[in-house]
């Protein structure tokens, strides 16, 4: 009997054992060849029999069209597709990180591409990438990933709670918000309105290693709607003889009051359980409260920075435009204009607010709680001086 991939003719006590392609053809080869079937081109699997004569066995069904290794491309040498592309230990750096990935535009981008580029980078992270990937087509698909994927889970984010999204919906909600607050339904609406919004990204952006049920999810909603409520409406009745432009600034009073008791509420998971703290090689230390409290209170700040320029100036900015005859002969388009101008800020104070602090926030070893301090200690010594956790968005 000849090998059909080598040519050499024997049995297969003498000159090793010989295989049968088992899709049905027939074919024998070379146990030691282990080469493909020459001719079935999709038959790559072969079954080996010890007496080296040819057996078929029943041909097997087709199997879905899939790349395989042989169909893919190695990773362009030194490129880590996870690895930042700017120094995230900078504003400069981070500001530019997150200019990227909270681009308005990725949220008009089809559901399929996103699947697409998730595929792309899990691919690229296991070394292996479509034949013809550039650099160019790899780092495009790591922004569609990370403005649309959660960094902890993977999981796809839902398009209200993305901070892509935060551009188009702020713009909307804070407009309105500067807009109708002179009347205490139009100010409970609207706040109502914007916390609905607020608790969709706080929930979305949280840390998703700390899971959090229902029912504090409900408690979290209804105690920061309640304090935006009673902040603006309580403020709004106070303001009714102060000066105009004190009125004005009332629904951003009402944001940051609301801001310091959502977001805290929507991750008490995090406060009362702790999040997980890993060394500088991502290797798990423990769950640290303390940590959670630093990356919440960070991210409270963040929040605050993010409204204050849009809620703060521009209302400065529409008390002198109309005073303008041209602008009291078109009332009907203010709503409209303070929409847009919100969106001009926000358009840089977003990637900015969260450019404030490192995504990946660190710890002193000496900060921590005393029991797990001394447990990081007893196992690694001296050699893990910080530990590190994302705080979330």
């Amino acid at each position: 009997m000849q090998c059909s991939a080598t040519g050499v003719q024997g049995h297969g006590a003498l000159w090793g054992m010989h295989s049968v392609c088992h899709r049905g053809c027939g074919v024998v080869v070379c146990g030691r060849a282990r080469q493909r079937c020459r001719v079935k081109r999709s038959c790559g699997r072969v079954r080996p029999t010890l007496d080296g004569q040819a057996r078929q066995d029943p041909p097997e069904p087709p199997s879905p069209p899939a790349q395989t290794c042989a169909e893919m491309a190695a990773v362009p040498l030194g490129f880590n597709i996870d690895a930042p592309r700017w120094d995230q230990s900078t504003f400069v750096g981070r500001l530019k990180h997150f200019l990227n990935i909270t681009d308005p535009r990725t949220v008009l981008v089809p559901e399929e591409e996103l699947d697409r580029a998730k595929a792309l980078v899990e691919g690229c992270r296991s070394g292996l990438v479509p034949p013809g990937s550039s650099q160019e087509q790899l780092l495009y698909a790591k922004k569609l990933y990370d403005s649309a994927f959660h960094p902890d889970s993977g999981e796809k984010m839902n398009l209200i709670g993305r901070m892509s999204f935060q551009v188009p919906g702020g713009m909307a909600l804070t407009g309105c918000m500067l807009q109708f607050y002179r009347t205490v339904p139009a100010v409970v609406f609207w706040q109502w309105v914007n916390q609905s919004f607020n608790a969709i990204v706080n929930y979305t952006n949280r840390n998703a290693a700390s899971p959090i049920s229902l029912r504090q999810i409900g408690v979290a909603y209804v105690t920061a709607t309640g304090t935006a409520l009673a902040t603006a409406v309580g403020l709004n009745l106070y303001t009714k003889r102060a000066p105009p432009l004190l009125a004005r600034w009332v629904p951003f009073a009402a944001v940051a009051a609301a801001n310091c008791v959502n977001i805290p509420m929507m991750r008490q998971q995090e406060i009362i359980n702790g999040v997980m703290v890993t060394d500088r090689d991502n290797n798990e230390l423990g769950h640290s409260r303390r940590a959670a409290a630093k990356g919440i209170a960070q991210v409270v700040v963040s929040r605050i920075t993010m409204a204050a320029p849009g809620m703060i100036i521009l209302p400065i900015i529409m008390e002198r435009l109309e005073r303008f005859p041209f602008m009291q002969r078109i009332r009907v388009l203010h709503g409209p204009l303070q929409v847009l101008l919100c969106g001009g800020f926000l358009l840089f104070m977003v990637p900015a607010a969260c450019a404030l602090f490192p995504q990946r926030c660190s710890l002193a070893l000496a900060d921590l709680e005393l029991e797990l301090h001394d447990s990081i200690v007893a196992k690694h010594g001296d050699k893990v001086p910080y530990v590190y956790f994302n705080k979330g968005l």
